[in-house]
């Protein structure tokens, strides 16, 4: 009997453990957003973790990502203003009161670390600054930071209203644009960070030159957060193409976002796993993926969203109406005893005055109502 339990375990995609699942559900929010009334609003839908965007590159009341970003997400003018201790301790707190747990700071300021993607003259100090973030978020307890290592960042996004009751959702459609589009200088991660008055544009950069920048960031950089408890989690490319705008991207297959660990294989390095991000790759076997990587303690947070199709084309869709079974999903983190948070990431925008928070209301539900099923079963 006991062999065959184990058989079922780890080969029979319809087991479910009998234990209760330890994951936490959590709600992710952009800079405009962290207020008290959305802290409110997660509690209500559910949430008992945050996960922050200090960028404010998503801004108002109501949100939105259903827009065509191709001449960027905004600007970032904060060379000299870092996330101070100060102010990670005051968000802490601010969430702590309403009854939440600050989980991860999600993503870096381009105007902090553009000479670290761009290997420029003012890599070491931003570094060094990147440094005292991680100091910082130790003393705050606040335990993730995730980064996305790219030079285009997320491009070439436009909204249509496609699926069922025809919501706003984000569409990439390659055959649209124009994916070798040159990036401006003064501009990385798609946001503008200083003038161009003479319009020139950023040199090619090759995949090894990206690899030596990224093993240079994290060799830097995860001494320190393993000294201060911190966790380095990376996003994988979105939309995952080996090439866009003339640089090569790193995390675009499912094969070359496990070289992450390759690169440096320090236990404060992780996966911010994206459920849509990889599902939109090329014969990505994200059930596999998540099965391994959710049993050795890799995954800082998991991005819980669903998408129709792959690239050259995909879009993103409700919960429960993509092509990943998200309820599979749900039964491999509780086989695997994952203890992480997982968060919406993005969703259709519903036809409602509040578009985004009636996306994520419905997203948050179907979360916790799977959670709850499965821990009854």
């Amino acid at each position: 009997m006991q062999v065959f339990i184990c058989y079922q375990k780890y080969h029979d995609p319809t087991y479910v453990s009998t234990k209760k699942s330890n994951m936490k559900l959590g709600l992710g929010l952009y800079k405009s957003t962290l207020t008290k009334d959305n802290f409110a609003f997660a509690k209500q839908a559910g949430a008992t973790h945050i996960v922050a965007q200090l960028v404010d590159y998503i801004s108002g009341s109501n949100p939105t990502l259903t827009k065509n970003y191709l001449n960027g997400w905004g600007e970032t003018r904060n060379q000299k203003k870092p996330w101070t201790l100060d102010s990670l301790i005051s968000l802490q707190k601010t969430v702590s009161d309403s009854g939440l747990i600050l989980e991860a700071l999600e993503n870096l300021d381009p105007s902090h670390w553009y000479d670290v993607l761009l290997d420029g003259p003012k890599k070491q100090e931003q570094l060094e600054a990147l440094k005292q973030l991680i100091q910082n978020m130790g003393k705050a307890g606040i335990p993730i930071l995730g980064y996305y290592f790219s030079l285009a960042g997320v491009w070439g996004w436009s909204s249509e209203r496609l699926g069922r009751g025809a919501p706003k959702s984000v569409v990439f459609d390659a055959s649209k644009i124009d994916i070798h589009t040159p990036i401006p200088k003064g501009m990385v991660w798609n946001m503008t960070y200083q003038d161009n008055p003479d319009n020139d544009f950023l040199a090619p950069v090759n995949r090894e030159e990206m690899w030596q920048r990224l093993k240079y960031f994290l060799d830097t950089l995860l001494p320190i957060a393993e000294e201060n408890g911190v966790r380095l989690v990376a996003h994988p490319d979105d939309p995952p193409l080996p090439e866009m705008r003339g640089t090569a991207r790193l995390f675009y297959s499912p094969e070359a976002y496990e070289n992450l660990f390759d690169v440096n294989d320090s236990n404060a390095s992780g996966f911010e796993f994206c459920l849509g991000t990889l599902q939109e790759m090329p014969d990505s076997d994200v059930y596999g993926l998540l099965d391994k990587y959710s049993q050795n303690n890799r995954i800082g947070y998991i991005h819980f969203r669903n998408v129709i199709g792959k690239v050259p084309y995909y879009r993103e869709a409700f919960v429960d109406e993509g092509d990943l079974d998200m309820v599979r999903i749900m039964k491999i983190l509780k086989k695997n005893d994952y203890q992480g948070v997982i968060i919406p990431d993005h969703t259709p925008e519903m036809s409602t005055t509040a578009g985004w928070h009636s996306g994520m209301a419905y997203a948050l539900g179907y979360m916790k109502g799977v959670i709850q099923t499965l821990n009854q079963a």
